[in-house]
């Protein structure tokens, strides 16, 4: 039961992150693409809070439907990947290093606030 919910929600994830990337690019008009930045930034503290929590109780299962599967599908690894190095091909490299260090940092930063928040 736990593989089919855990495909759910990273369909969910997938949907709530196109949703959010949707409406951060019609609102900000960036050179960068800021909507990765705030999905992956985003998902990182709500991992990061995830893990916290259930690093202090028996919620596995939790961990395995919430954060494999719908932080999995919200979380866009490889987009980054792919606008980073589309920002290099374009000539744009100074904006590829800022855009891959941010994301780094960012994504670090907001995990380790969140296992921060949950901690004991």
């Amino acid at each position: 039961m736990i593989p089919l919910l855990v495909g759910l929600a990273g369909g969910l994830g997938a949907i709530a992150r196109f949703s959010l990337d949707s409406w951060v690019s019609s609102h900000w008009d960036s050179p960068l693409p800021l909507g990765t930045v705030v999905v992956n930034v985003s998902g990182s503290l709500l991992l990061g809070v995830l893990t916290g929590w259930a690093l202090q109780s028996d919620a596995s299962a939790v961990l395995a439907i919430l954060g494999t599967g719908f932080l999995g599908g919200y979380t866009t690894f490889s987009t980054a990947s792919v606008e980073a190095a589309r920002l290099a091909r374009s000539g744009r490299g100074l904006g590829a290093v800022v855009h891959a260090s941010t994301m780094l940092l960012l994504g670090l930063g907001a995990a380790l606030l969140g296992l921060w928040l949950t901690g004991p």
